[in-house]
């Protein structure tokens, strides 16, 4: 099989619903990532949350205590005015500073969330980018990939939700303590009109997270099926055979399946929270009818009226919004099991010894090969020799296993059984990147590096070392690849894409199938490796 022995394969998690130590581990693991991309940030992003949730019942306040003054000074009190002109520009500067405050903490929040998601886009490509090479090919690890990706991508914007988690927390409980100082069974009456929300918001965020993860293979063929819609070179084919049409009504019906799923989840939440939107307006009305009734009574000032109903409205709404916010935080904190266990797998790491230097022999003894989840021996019993200097030949139908032996011969994939020796020596018992620096594979999907030059695509085949043009040259030659590239308008330096530009405005220049595989091929020449190998080199 492809998976070495004793390599954990990555696992589905059991259950997709957060415990509450869960939740405080993952919002720590990001506040930690977070803190070290930008301490000031995070601290600015406290301060800020602290003041959002304050301000708004200070100046409630004031304006509570603006109104009674205008209703005593109404009444004929002429100290009463002049207390309501002060509360009134108090109010006034408490939105001014809150307006400076904003202007600065949303360029921090910006500055952090890019650097925040770099650092963790950056870990996800690394992870993924070195994986042990059997693990492409395995459905369960790719699948995994894209759970965790969905946590990736939205990273940077979780420690937002956070932070607004925090301040619609700390809104809340404000806004019930505020209530006390009026009645506590007033406070009491708001608590109890919020929870039925949260409870049906999580219910619902459990089932949509539940979806998203049963419809991976879905969305990955809507995503396959829009990426050839979409490529201009897949453009022509299509429209020759006219299947556009199928392909667009495919899309549709995958896409359509996966919405109409998820938009009947929120269908049958409808009247539940209809339901809990009721004892919310409710609790509202008994509110505003027990103020008004104790100002008639002359038990409270006129202003509480506008005290009680502001903060009951700022605590029910802002209640809403932490309901959002954690059924958003929810889904992605989720995703996060999916995310540690790819951070988790284990990446090709190899501390064996180096080749010191080109061996002069590779032998194949005895190769037997199966992929992951297959039955199908592809290898069986290949043995051989190659010697440094000979040209060979290796002919085959298709799928008989000759890219397969390319990969194991390359020290990509190990052999269920058997060994490849290079100078007597094991492969499996060398650091294979030093085996690599000796070998040029030129594979039937070879790349095409379509925003770089000609030149850049031919030096790929040896960053290492610093550029040299006589070289690049020569390896264009020794493909047959310099007389259509000296045709280009601009060389060697000529973009190979019809959609790059260079800096003075001069178009790239697209190639065809035969001069993109020439292109490859001076590539594996200038990498001027001892064993070079080539998988088709003319099927095209």
């Amino acid at each position: 099989m492809v998976e070495p022995a004793g390599t954990l394969r990555p696992v589905r998690a059991p259950s997709r619903k957060l415990a509450l130590r869960l939740y405080a581990r993952a919002v720590a693991q990001v506040l930690r990532v977070s803190f070290r991309a930008s301490p000031a940030a995070v601290i600015m992003k406290v301060a800020g949350s602290l003041i959002s949730a304050t301000l708004p019942l200070v100046t409630t306040y004031f304006a509570a205590l603006t109104t009674t003054a205008l209703a005593a000074a109404y009444a004929g009190d002429s100290a009463a005015g002049q207390q309501a002109i002060v509360y009134v520009i108090i109010t006034a500067a408490l939105g001014l500073f809150w307006g400076g405050f904003s202007s600065v903490d949303r360029y921090i929040q910006q500055l952090m969330s890019f650097k925040v998601g770099a650092i963790v886009g950056d870990q996800m490509y690394k992870r993924f980018l070195a994986l042990e090479f059997w693990r492409y090919d395995d459905k369960v690890t790719v699948d995994l990939y894209d759970r965790a990706k969905r946590f990736s991508d939205s990273y940077a914007r979780v420690l937002d939700r956070i932070a607004a988690i925090f301040t619609q927390l700390v809104s809340v409980i404000l806004a019930v303590g505020a209530l006390m100082l009026v009645s506590w069974w007033i406070a009491v009456i708001v608590l109890v009109a919020i929870v039925p929300s949260v409870y049906l918001q999580f219910k619902l965020s459990r089932e949509q997270i539940a979806h998203w993860n049963t419809q991976v293979d879905s969305r990955r063929q809507r995503r396959m099926i829009e990426t050839n819609l979409l490529r201009p070179q897949h453009i022509a084919e299509m429209r020759l055979y006219g299947i556009v049409g199928y392909l667009m009504d495919l899309r549709s019906r995958l896409r359509d399946a996966d919405e109409r799923r998820r938009l009947d989840f929120q269908k049958r939440y409808i009247p539940k929270q209809l339901a809990a939107d009721a004892l919310q307006y409710g609790a509202e009305i008994v509110s505003l009818i027990w103020v008004v009734g104790q100002i008639i009574a002359r038990a409270l000032p006129v202003g509480q009226f506008l005290y009680v109903q502001q903060i009951v409205s700022r605590a029910l709404s802002t209640a809403n919004s932490l309901v959002s916010s954690l059924s958003s935080i929810d889904e992605d904190l989720a995703n996060l099991t999916d995310y540690e266990l790819f951070m988790a797998l284990p990446v090709h790491s190899d501390h064996s010894p180096p080749l010191l230097q080109a061996p002069k022999t590779v032998e194949l003894r005895d190769i037997r090969f199966t992929y992951t989840g297959s039955d199908t021996e592809v290898i069986r019993g290949i043995s051989m020799t190659i010697r440094e200097g000979q040209h060979i030949a290796i002919v085959g139908e298709n799928g008989a296993g000759k890219s397969t032996l390319i990969r194991i011969l390359a020290g990509l994939y190990r052999p269920d059984s058997g060994q490849v020796m290079l100078d007597g020596v094991d492969l499996a018992a060398v650091d294979v990147t030093s085996w690599h620096r000796h070998l040029a594979v030129l594979s039937q999907e070879f790349l095409k590096y379509e925003f770089a030059t000609a030149a850049e695509n031919i030096r790929f085949g040896d960053v290492h070392s610093s550029r040299d043009d006589e070289r690049i040259r020569r390896a264009a030659g020794d493909a047959e690849a310099f007389e259509f590239i000296n045709k280009l308008p601009n060389g060697l330096d000529n973009y190979v894409s019809n959609w790059m530009e260079d800096p003075r405005g001069r178009k790239g220049s697209g190639l065809s199938g035969g001069q993109w595989q020439r292109l490859a091929m001076a590539r594996n020449f200038y990498r001027n490796a001892t064993f070079m190998v080539m998988d088709e080199p003319t099927s095209a």
